[in-house]
């Protein structure tokens, strides 16, 4: 498992076969600094979505996720699956934000 800022990634088996292919590979875009996690290599990996839940498919040897106030993190080929990270607190449960 890696983690990145509010963005969780851990390997997967498989791309739901419904899943969406998504034009781009950014994993969460910044809502309050508009940095998003995204792949450095657009062309190494490939981000599908189903029902909310984010997969990416790094089709290179390896892929870079990049934030500009988070260490990099290279991922080796395969599947994953990426969860946006919540936090709970008495009043709701809300996204993490960067």
């Amino acid at each position: 498992m890696w983690r990145q800022g509010d963005v969780l990634i851990a390997q997967a088996q498989l791309i739901p076969t419904d899943a969406k292919p998504l034009p781009v590979p950014i994993l969460a875009r910044g809502e309050i600094t508009g940095h998003s996690h995204r792949i450095a290599e657009p062309n190494a990996a490939q981000c599908w979505e189903l029902n909310g839940q984010l997969y990416l498919k790094v089709i290179a040897e390896s892929a870079t996720v990049i934030h500009d106030e988070h260490q990099p993190i290279t991922l080796p080929q395969g599947i994953y699956r990426v969860w946006l990270q919540r936090e709970y607190s008495p009043e709701e449960i809300r996204r993490i934000v960067d």
